[in-house]
């Protein structure tokens, strides 16, 4: 009970700190919804390769836009030199890591409930129709991208150039769970279920969450401590 209340006292403290400035909230609507627009413009919403395109490009979209949220993780402890201060704490770093996370993905959530609307106005495209396997795609996805997000943006914290490294490293890290919900999302804005061969996608999902999330609580102690 401890831990859960040190993990969620981390995330309150974060979404409190972000929804009062909405830095990194804003940025992140911001580009997705402008990649987004600019992509309609060098495209034919009613061909039938959009909607082949769909899942990629609406993954591409949240892929970069995430990088602007999940990059300000650890950068917003900086000042005062509050990260030392909670490494300090009596806060685990298992608990700080799973807060921040917790809070990240969060955030991350909005930012794709947020541009969903858009790009099915923009693309003329119903994507409501599978909305509920839709929606375990989209959290199966972006908790495993908030985990890689949220470690590396800790190991280059202190880093001059973190926001070209962040995403120079967890990018490839992604390819498999960007795969995984390319293939599934396009499947599923077209109108069709999940079935067959299409489920190995799904295991890919749940198994990648499983296997980074526990590397992440065990290497965050190296991580943030060394």
């Amino acid at each position: 009970m401890r831990f859960l209340s040190q993990v969620m006292t981390i995330a309150g403290k974060d979404l409190k700190s972000e929804f009062r400035t909405k830095e990194s909230l804003n940025a992140a609507v911001s580009f997705a919804l402008v990649i987004l627009v600019l992509f309609s413009f060098a495209m034919d919403p009613t061909s039938d390769q959009m909607q082949e395109m769909s899942g990629g490009l609406l993954w591409l979209v949240f892929a970069f836009a995430g990088a602007l949220v999940l990059n300000r993780s650890f950068a917003r402890e900086l000042p005062n030199d509050c990260l030392d201060a909670l490494v300090a704490s009596p806060v685990s770093a298992a608990a700080l890591l799973l807060g921040k996370v917790i809070a990240n993905f969060t955030l991350l959530l909005l930012v794709e409930a947020l541009c969903m609307p858009a790009f099915g106005i923009l693309y003329n495209l119903d994507w409501t129709r599978q909305t509920g396997w839709l929606a375990l795609v989209l959290v199966l996805a972006t908790w495993g991208m908030t985990v890689i997000g949220t470690i590396f943006s800790a190991l280059t914290v202190n880093l001059r150039l973190r926001e070209l490294m962040l995403p120079t490293l967890i990018y490839p890290m992604m390819i498999p769970a960007l795969m995984a919900a390319m293939r599934l999302t396009t499947i599923l804005i077209a109108g069709n279920g999940i079935s067959g061969d299409d489920w190995i996608w799904i295991r890919l999902l749940i198994g990648f969450d499983i296997i980074f999330t526990s590397l992440a609580v065990a290497l965050v102690d190296v991580v943030l401590v060394g």
